[in-house]
């Protein structure tokens, strides 16, 4: 049985697709639930002139999309962030957050379009994919920079000798204004 594939269909194929398929899953499972269309010849003739137009849609949609490639590729984003002192961050940087920052740079790119694998939790240079379209994909760099460390992620010790520091800077303020005054 000759059918067209009015959607995608996993291992089958895509929309608008002329398939052979056993009579009784054309009948029971692909025409009942809408998935297909018997292929008349009218009906070929028609879905061909429509994969033509969708076709030429797609190629001026590309064109666009690689120029706007062209300009993302140009960026390259930093995050302030707090971390621990090995680097560690406080909090991540996800694909909402480099949509934000893309949009502040004049550059609407839907969250969607980020491709992380999981969001970035390490200071340092990351590459991050950007799929405008299945054909159309860009690489940016994000930067990850320290704020400074977080006192959370301190050692005992290293909180003491820093309030220690602290201690003696109050004390010398305080010598050198009583000097002031004398």
């Amino acid at each position: 049985m000759h059918l067209i594939l009015t959607e995608d269909i996993p291992k089958l194929g895509d929309a608008g697709d002329l398939v052979k398929v056993k009579a009784g899953y054309g009948r029971n499972y692909l025409l009942p639930r809408g998935l297909a269309q018997l292929a008349t010849p009218g009906r070929v003739r028609e879905f061909e002139h429509q994969k033509r137009v969708i076709e030429e849609k797609t190629k001026k949609a590309i064109g666009v999309l690689q120029g706007v490639a062209a300009e993302v590729t140009r960026v390259s984003l930093e995050f302030e962030m707090q971390s621990n002192a090995e680097g560690k961050l406080f909090g991540s940087v996800g694909n909402s957050d480099i949509a934000a920052r893309l949009k502040e740079l004049g550059h609407a790119v839907e969250r969607r379009k980020i491709e992380l694998d999981e969001p970035i939790k390490q200071v340092g240079e990351h590459l991050v994919k950007i799929r405008l379209h299945r054909e159309v994909r860009v690489e940016i760099a994000v930067r990850v920079v320290s704020s400074g460390i977080a006192p959370e992620s301190l050692t005992e010790e290293e909180l003491q000798s820093r309030a220690e520091v602290a201690m003696d800077e109050a004390e010398s303020l305080e010598r050198a204004d009583e000097d002031e005054r004398h």
